[in-house]
């Protein structure tokens, strides 16, 4: 009998349609309802950038469809079967809800990846945080990859996509080592520094690996995307970057948001619309680089630390 390995594919989740996005923004804000003009700004921001359809849902069933045919692709019949599940933060399934349906399909041996290469405990620590409990309640043996900024082939694909974009804006006459090449994720409290936590410095290390890997000399790090909240959050913001960029002369702007790996709300509204639109404001050409999706490169990352964390489990294969 074939052994078989569940894999929890984890993501923050979106709502599946207009009328689930109070209750996702309620689940968010911990059981606090937005306000009604609250809730009318992000259901503006939604229909500003696909007409009430989210992409970022299919997106994300696509990779994990994807994952698990490249984890099996040319398995050999003493190879563990790979089946993955769904577990979002903020959204159905969610993370408990995919290691229930591993436990009712009789998976003992699980693994779990966050689509998000760079670890924090405020971020991917909770996706573990909750999956492992879960799965202890399950009975499940569940290892967890915890980041995988520096895997050799995710630096390729993301470098690929930079080199894409700058080859377009010199099509369109500048000079590549004009253009600005802004490294971006998703800000966090700036009280994760006083923690210790490892968040900045594997982004500020993936982006000098993909500086690096293609000879980018005129590149900085900025932030996005920052909650609303009272404490403060990890900055310059890419909007203020950009100012100040402009103050500088910077005419030729290409955007890489290395934090995220789908076309996410905060990549669709925030740097092509929000950002776009200050772009046009400041008379200044922004590019952003493709998001990986479901890249076969990506998945080839996501398939190599999934069977890496797999051998450590405790899998029969008899």
């Amino acid at each position: 009998m074939t052994a078989k390995i569940g894999v929890l594919v984890m993501s923050y989740g979106t709502p599946e349609s207009m009328d689930g996005v109070e209750e996702y923004y309620t689940d968010i804000r911990h059981g606090n309802p937005p306000s009604p003009e609250q809730l009318k700004e992000l259901k503006d921001r939604y229909e500003a950038i696909v007409g009430g359809v989210f992409p970022l849902r299919e997106n994300t069933d696509r990779q994990v469809e994807a994952l698990q045919e490249t984890l099996n692709r040319g398995r050999s019949p003493e190879e563990p079967q790979y089946v993955c599940y769904q577990g979002l933060k903020h959204a159905r399934p969610f993370i408990e809800d995919g290691v229930e349906a591993m436990a009712k399909d009789g998976i003992k041996h699980a693994v779990g990846v966050v689509l998000a290469p760079h670890y924090s405990v405020m971020s991917v620590g909770i996706y573990i945080k909750r999956a492992k409990k879960k799965a202890e309640e399950c009975g499940i043996e569940l290892e967890a990859v915890e980041s995988y900024h520096l895997h050799p082939q995710l630096i390729e694909v993301l470098s690929r996509r930079v080199a894409v974009k700058l080859d377009a804006f010199e099509e369109t006459g500048a000079v590549r080592g004009d253009v600005k090449v802004l490294f971006s994720a998703h800000s966090l409290p700036e009280r994760i520094l006083a923690m210790g936590d490892p968040y900045r410095d594997q982004l500020l290390e993936t982006s000098q690996a993909i500086a690096d890997k293609t000879g980018v000399k005129n590149w900085q790090f900025t932030w996005q995307s920052a909650g609303r909240t009272s404490e403060p959050w990890l900055g310059p913001d890419i909007l203020d970057t950009m100012k100040e960029l402009s103050e500088a002369q910077v005419k030729y702007v290409l955007s890489a948001p290395i934090g995220f790996v789908s076309d996410h709300l905060e990549v669709l509204y925030d740097l092509d619309i929000e950002a776009q639109a200050l772009a046009a404001d400041l008379d200044m050409r922004l590019m952003r680089i493709e998001s990986l999706n479901s890249d076969p490169g990506y998945m080839d990352v996501l398939s190599d630390v999934v069977r890496k964390k797999a051998g450590e489990l405790k899998v029969s294969r008899a």
